[in-house]
Parts: C-alpha cells; sequence; structure tokens
C-alpha cells in the first residue's frame, strides 16, 4: 500500500492497515505521537481501529520532553 508520510511517499506491505500497525512499523512511541490521517487527528484510542487506505496522507508528530 503506498501511503505519503509527513509528505513522503512510502511502500508498506499489508502488515500496515492501521494506524498503531504504522507507528509500529516505523518504531514511533505510540504514547508520545500525534497522528493526522487526511487533515483529521486521531485519538490515541483509536490507533489500533483507524484503517488506511491507498494514498492516505499521514502526518506524525513525536513530542520530545527537554529542558
Amino acid at each position: 500500500m503506498k501511503l505519503i508520510v509527513n509528505g513522503e511517499d512510502r511502500e508498506f506491505d499489508d502488515a500496515v492497515a492501521t494506524v498503531r500497525q504504522l507507528l509500529e512499523h516505523l518504531q514511533v512511541p505510540v504514547d508520545r505521537t500525534a497522528v493526522e490521517v487526511n487533515q483529521q487527528i486521531v485519538v490515541t484510542e483509536e490507533y489500533a481501529g483507524r484503517q488506511l487506505n491507498e494514498l492516505d496522507r499521514i502526518e506524525i508528530v513525536s513530542f520530545v520532553g527537554g529542558g
């Protein structure tokens, strides 16, 4: 499946079908991440059930602590 992740065209196999699977595949920490699919924010509780489709535009932002 072809997805656009943070502005970059990417190809993924069938194992990446949900937002959560995408984050796991990209090794992005789920608990410190905001995700938008086609300009709609996906809340953390919906990551596992939010299906991805061909050519979806996904923006992933990770929060980094510091001081």
